[in-house]
């Protein structure tokens, strides 16, 4: 059963599927729907980036385009904001949002955020650990002494865990900081405050999604390990 198919991942598969689609919907549907709704400010995404890290004394952070759907992003690494093609460019209240959020993110690198520094000191270990976690489970399962592989695979696979977890309330900062900053600048009007929270509320859902599903993924891991003792 371990080695082809094992009926028990439906158990825990089907219900992180449904809750990945869920969130992706959401965040699909709100972002499209107040991308067709133009701001009154007229800015585009890639200026109100720039006004907001100005107004926070932030002059080093590059605002670049980036190709692809929602695929924003800020890299402390190389002070670098990256916006998409849907937001880069557009005037609409949806762009603004998602701009902001990021602008949140290197507002938060300015000012030695304690959860963003862990998070990126985290991602080496959590990109290697999360690759080699389930190879490292799957041998230990197939041989009669593999419990340490077993155990090492968990153990990397349980900083995965974390590292969703520490990402929540990095995003759920930046989106704050977002609604503050496009606010003390202007850049929104207070009728316009409602749309940009829906946007993103829906793109925090997709983080706490991501917890769902990681810890449905270790609840897995821990019952093919049960189960093996259990034989």
């Amino acid at each position: 059963m371990f080695y082809y198919f094992d009926p028990v991942y439906l158990f825990f598969a089907i219900p992180a599927f449904l809750i990945s689609i869920f969130a992706q919907i959401r965040v699909q549907s709100a972002f499209a729907k107040y991308s067709k709704i133009r701001s009154f400010s007229g800015l585009t995404g890639a200026e109100a980036a720039k006004s907001i890290l100005w107004a926070n004394g932030i002059y080093d952070v590059k605002v670049e385009y980036v190709p692809g759907l929602l695929t924003d992003h800020y890299d402390p690494r190389f002070k670098i904001l990256r916006l998409s093609s849907g937001v880069f460019n557009s005037n609409s209240i949806a762009a603004l949002g998602v701009a902001a959020h990021e602008a949140g993110h290197a507002i938060q690198h300015y000012e030695k955020y304690p959860w963003l520094a862990l998070r990126s000191a985290m991602v080496p270990v959590v990109n290697i650990g999360s690759n080699l976690a389930f190879p490292l489970i799957l041998i230990g399962l197939l041989f009669k002494n593999g419990d340490i592989f077993i155990n090492i695979g968990i153990l990397l696979f349980c900083l995965a865990v974390l590292f969703t977890l520490i990402t929540l309330p990095v995003e759920l900062n930046a989106s704050r900081r977002a609604i503050q900053a496009l606010k003390m600048a202007g850049v929104i009007m207070p009728s316009e405050e409602q749309g940009v929270r829906k946007v993103l509320n829906a793109a925090a859902m997709t983080y706490v999604a991501a917890v769902a599903v990681a810890i449905l993924q270790l609840l897995y891991y821990l019952s093919l390990v049960q189960r093996r003792r259990d034989d």
